[in-house]
């Protein structure tokens, strides 16, 4: 019992590391083994095993038991008989535990530092452009370790094909934050539900890629959710409706730009990993951001360090915010690229559900039922606007 605890447990730290960039795991697992194998082969033991009737058996029958044993137990299969799946993905789990618990951290830490900060007159673009900035240090370290992550090996082109993309991050993810900073923080989570609708509209009208009827119908259902979910929340976070609105205008428009650059011959080869690609685009993003805080709140830049020095909450929670962001960000990219389109939606659903009730419990923000009725009907609608082509083919 405790050596299956004890695989258990190692099999999930080594899908976290990989989800945080770092490599090992299985591979010095199954290394280790290997070598293994061949000193026996190599250097047999000096007491040979014998049968019944006291005969020498050979190493290649005990090699063979070996291999045998080692497929009952879930190890190497013959090429006989395929091994069988595990009943449990201890991976795909770890990732969804990771996703979700990241996302859910980010929530509270971001709203924390932007409090902190200031609230409503306080820093946002200041906090999400330095919460990238974390992001991008995390990202370049994990190129400078030891057997952390192989280096990209793109090419300035690459780079300058990258910028809209990176750019189109940077404004959603300041958007989401300036809008967190202005309202509740479940409040943003369910405007930004409604990022389908935009992503349909810019999809249908600006890159010609036309949405079926089906999913045209299910716009209706999201956008009167978030105006049901809404109607209570009125009379102070107009502010935070506009700016989650504009985050949904870049997500939408980012996932169809990422879709343009992932066509590039050769790009994906040149990047390496996902795990690249989501670094180098937090660089960028990080570094075209600096400009747009010089301009909106460059002048206050004085007094937001003065602050973050009499005040450890904002920086600690700004270095928080940015490492959980940057994690939970990467282990949903690992997430939805080992599932299916209909897990990715539910996963998707059930992720903002989660955080929308657990941040407005642990922050004592407003559950009203009118609110939480217009959060269920919008996010519901999400979740059939999803899958709703599926459905419609089944049939």
């Amino acid at each position: 019992m405790k050596i299956s605890t004890s695989l258990a447990v190692l099999s999930v730290v080594a899908a976290s590391s990989s989800a945080f960039g770092l490599n090992g795991g299985a591979k010095n697992l199954a290394r280790t083994t290997t070598r293994a194998v061949g000193a026996f082969q190599k250097n047999p033991a000096m007491v040979q095993p014998v049968d019944i009737q006291g005969n020498r058996i050979s190493s290649s029958v005990v090699l063979n038991d070996v291999s045998d044993a080692i497929a009952v137990r879930g190890g190497a299969s013959s090429a006989a008989e395929p091994a069988k799946k595990a009943p449990l993905d201890l991976g795909l789990i770890a990732y969804f535990a990771l996703w979700y618990l990241g996302n859910y951290y980010y929530n509270i830490t971001n709203k924390l530092a932007l409090n902190a900060a200031g609230g409503k007159v306080g820093f946002p673009m200041t906090l999400s452009s330095l919460q990238l900035g974390v992001g991008a240090i995390y990202g370049i370290f994990l190129w400078l370790a030891p057997d952390a992550r192989t280096k990209p090996t793109i090419t300035a082109k690459d780079l300058l094909k990258m910028i809209p993309v990176a750019f189109c991050f940077m404004g959603a993810h300041s958007a989401s934050v300036f809008a967190m900073g202005m309202g509740a923080v479940s409040f943003a989570q369910i405007v930004k539900a409604s990022e389908p609708a935009f992503s349909a509209v810019l999809s249908q009208f600006v890159y010609g890629k036309p949405i079926s009827k089906a999913k045209w119908l299910c716009l209706p259902i999201v956008i009167g959710g978030v105006i049901l979910a809404s109607v209570k929340e009125l009379d102070f976070a107009w502010s935070a409706l506009i700016a989650a609105c504009i985050a949904n205008c870049f997500a939408a428009v980012k996932g169809n730009e990422n879709k343009k650059l992932m066509e590039t011959a050769g790009l994906k080869d040149r990047m390496g990993s996902v795990g690249n690609q989501f670094a180098i685009t937090t660089v960028l993003a990080f570094l075209l951001s600096i400009p747009v805080v010089a301009i909106r709140e460059g002048s206050r830049f004085g007094e937001f360090c003065e602050m973050a020095k009499t005040t450890p909450a904002i920086w600690k929670n700004l270095v928080a915010s940015g490492l959980w962001f940057y994690g939970y960000n990467e282990c949903a990219t690992l997430t939805l690229k080992k599932t299916g389109a209909v897990t990715q939606s539910v996963a998707n659903t059930a992720k903002r559900v989660i955080v929308i009730v657990g941040v407005a419990l642990v922050l004592g923000e407003s559950l009203d039922p009118i609110k939480m009725l217009g959060c269920s009907i919008g996010i519901g609608g999400v979740l059939l606007y999803s899958v709703i082509d599926s459905i419609v083919a089944k049939k």
